[in-house]
């Protein structure tokens, strides 16, 4: 527990000289621009989750792939006609289409109400369509922070997201540089409760990785010869709940950096705790989300706009 106390200073050290964390956000930002906010994109999201069901998972991670890079600003979403945007970077080539779609329906059901046309952000239709994803999936219901202006930027070399195989200290650090503790680190992972991997991001534990459950292996090494993927959390796929949690102590973790949080003694009692309580796994989820959504807030002041089309500077 010293260990984990250590790198809880080890990420406060590097929070407070993060260039990163940023906010200028609240609850109500938009109740005399577009008071029917909130219902419009639950109403879109609603809609675009029961064509696909890859869509809820798909929009959370787009929300950490955006908030990670440039801050939260949408800048995932930009198309550059030269090719130089992030999503076309190796690390984001794996965001599913649903996703984008998912906001850009949600930008066109806002833009239909005369109030609200081209007044309320891109990076804000998409961190609300990104909580009612998880409370649609089954996740806890809760109130955003709003007034986040777009990025006009998006480059390709920007993108530097952890990877499947990290271990705690990799992980902690990269959080750490977002300004995110390592609670909120283990509280966001449980966002893999809904989704699915390509075997290539776990594929080199399937021959005897000693944290791995031999028959969990032996029926990913079968879906990965007929599918190419799997569900990060095999139990409930579909529901946003703290079985992913009980999977890593079952030895059932599919990423690596996933089944670290277990197997590292300094993480396991976070695991064991929100493996035991779904209600605590949601506070400290919703906190880090919270905390997450404040990274490098745009204004404009320092370049920030809102997009009249979400896939290009205006």
């Amino acid at each position: 527990m010293r260990s984990f106390h250590f790198l809880v200073v080890l990420a406060l050290a590097m929070a407070i000289s993060s260039p990163l964390v940023a906010a200028n956000l609240r609850k109500n930002y938009y109740a005399k621009i577009c008071p029917n906010l909130e219902n419009i994109v639950r109403g879109s999201v609603q809609r675009s989750m029961q064509q696909s069901p890859i869509a809820a998972p798909a929009t959370l991670r787009l929300f950490f792939h955006d908030c990670a890079v440039r801050g939260c600003d949408a800048s995932i979403m930009i198309i550059n006609p030269n090719g130089d945007d992030e999503w076309r970077n190796p690390d984001d080539q794996t965001l599913k289409p649903e996703g984008f779609t998912t906001v850009i329906a949600a930008k066109a059901a806002v833009d239909s109400d005369p109030q609200c046309r081209n007044r309320v952000s891109c990076a804000d239709i998409l961190a609300l369509a990104t909580r009612d994803s998880i409370f649609l999936s089954g996740g806890p219901n809760y109130a955003v922070e709003l007034g986040r202006f777009d990025g006009r930027v998006s480059t390709r070399n920007s993108v530097n997201l952890p990877h499947g195989n990290f271990n705690l200290d990799q992980l902690t650090g990269y959080f750490g540089s977002l300004g995110l503790s390592p609670t909120d680190m283990v509280a966001l992972s449980g966002g893999h409760t809904i989704g699915a991997a390509s075997c290539n991001f776990f594929g080199y534990r399937l021959g005897g990785d000693p944290t791995m459950d031999p028959n969990f292996a032996a029926m990913l090494r079968g879906s990965c010869g007929s599918s190419g993927f799997a569900f990060l959390d095999a139990a409930t796929p579909l529901r946003f709940d703290n079985a992913f949690y009980q999977n890593l102590r079952a030895g059932r973790g599919l990423l690596g950096s996933d089944q670290t949080l277990y197997s590292d003694p300094r993480s396991r009692g976070l695991v064991d705790r929100y493996a035991a309580n779904q209600g605590a796994f949601f506070n400290d989820f919703v906190a880090a989300m919270t905390k997450l959504g404040r990274v490098g807030v745009k204004s404009p002041a320092t370049g920030g706009e809102i997009r009249r089309d979400c896939r290009f500077p205006n």
